[in-house]
């Protein structure tokens, strides 16, 4: 479990929401969006996770910075996709999940668009 969390301070006491909860809302919001094939990790997670070393969840890295969640999105375009266009609806989505989810407004999110998956 992660040990990340951004926290609200109230009144009555604190809200404390892990990265874990984050990073699962922003990879499912980012699969829904059309033209993305599947989310997935860096050569060196794939080769960590190999040898037994915890990884992040497939796709994401979320971070907490400055009073500011910074997401890290990593993405497969399907084949005729307009592989922009996909990118900047995965950046939507995945700002529109943390905002409605969180109430954080203070979100820096960024796509990285790792290959073009082709059909059989």
């Amino acid at each position: 479990m992660s040990e990340n969390y951004i926290s609200y301070r109230e009144e009555n006491g604190s809200i404390n929401i892990s990265e874990d909860v984050i990073s699962s809302v922003v990879r499912t919001a980012a699969a829904e969006v059309p033209g993305v094939s599947s989310l997935s990790t860096t050569a060196g997670a794939d080769l960590a996770e190999m040898i037994g070393i915890k990884t992040l969840p497939k796709g994401v890295k979320v971070r907490f910075e400055d009073n500011r969640v910074i997401t890290d999105t990593i993405i497969t375009v399907s084949y005729g996709s307009n592989v922009v266009s996909v990118a900047k609806n995965v950046q939507s989505a995945v700002m529109n999940v943390i905002q409605s989810t969180t109430g954080f407004e203070n979100a820096e999110v960024n796509v990285h668009v790792s290959g073009i998956s082709f059909d059989k």
